[in-house]
């Protein structure tokens, strides 16, 4: 992956490059990179413990400690720009950690130098322009189904909010539209539903095709507007306890606390991780760096595979 550089290097970079004898390499969007991610992988806060990505097929550097890093810092941008701001107004590109598991929007110039360009890891791609792009047929009957990918989808959420363990009983046991073969979505599932072109901020809708029906909630400070997370089927391996995190998808602003203002942290179309389970009275709370908002009850939109007769 060579070294770190910035957001406008990065396009020059492969513009430039004839790796292989091809000419047509570009940097991948959120949706093409966050193809590489394996939930095999395994983190302990900022300690790497087992990558995110084949590492048989890729090279994945990890954070520079010696330099004052953490291992964890070793993120790889995309080349789809967050359509919102986060923080205080950064402009925002959508990266995937590969060394902890994650979708953040990281800012594309240091916040405290604007003229200085951020710089993270890019790793290049070509053809197959077509990935990721729906296409979705509205079936009229409370489901749609992606031709792209040949999932169909509850096309309207249930407005309950429940644990990871609940709404997987949920996802098993509906039955809609004469199917019983739903489940709750894994992690690339879900975020293949994401149009990182809407935003709360710029379009006042969750970052999902508006075909679909989402349900608005109250941010933790009360204020109107906010979209809920949506759970995974995805087990998210990070902490002392690996197994007590579950992978959801915000198709809101993906919010956290900091210096007591609610902010979008890490922007609408983030993937991180929540726990399994928890008393109901005592979330939302506040966790990590970013006094990010863990709700760990969360909502659920169904899916079941299908194919051309069903």
């Amino acid at each position: 992956m060579g070294t770190k550089i910035s957001f406008d290097e990065a396009t020059v970079k492969a513009t430039a490059s004839t790796l292989g004898n091809y000419t047509d390499w570009r940097v991948p969007t959120i949706k093409e990179l966050y193809s590489l991610i394996l939930f095999t992988g395994s983190v302990q806060g900022e300690s790497a413990m087992t990558l995110f990505i084949d590492t048989q097929y890729f090279n994945q550097p990890l954070g520079n400690t010696s330099i004052g890093e953490r291992e964890i810092d070793a993120q790889t941008w995309s080349s789809t720009q967050y359509v919102g701001y986060t923080m205080n107004g950064d402009e925002t590109v959508f990266g995937v950690n590969f060394i902890d598991g994650r979708i953040k929007g990281y800012p594309k110039y240091n916040p405290s130098n604007l003229s200085e360009a951020k710089t993270l890891y890019f790793r290049m791609v070509r053809e197959n322009n077509s990935y990721g792009i729906n296409n979705f047929i509205d079936n009229n009957n409370g489901t749609v189904t992606d031709n792209a990918t040949r999932l169909m989808w509850q096309k309207v959420d249930d407005a309950t909010a429940r644990d990871w363990e609940t709404a997987l009983s949920y996802a098993e046991n509906l039955n809609l539209e004469g199917y019983s073969d739903w489940r709750l979505p894994n992690a690339k599932e879900l975020q293949s539903l994401v149009d990182y072109t809407r935003s709360s901020q710029t379009t006042n809708s969750p970052a999902i095709n508006p075909i679909f029906d989402t349900t608005s909630i109250l941010d933790p400070n009360g204020n109107s507007g906010q979209y809920p997370y949506f759970w995974t089927s995805t087990t998210h391996l990070d902490g002392i306890n690996p197994y007590s995190k579950a992978v959801y998808i915000a198709f809101g602003e993906a919010q956290g606390e900091m210096f007591g203002n609610l902010l979008d942290v890490h922007g609408a179309g983030s993937q991180r991780s929540n726990p399994k389970s928890g008393n109901v009275n005592d979330y939302p709370i506040y966790f990590g760096p970013q006094g990010d908002v863990q709700y760990v009850f969360n909502y659920v939109r169904c899916v079941r595979t299908t194919n051309n007769s069903n």
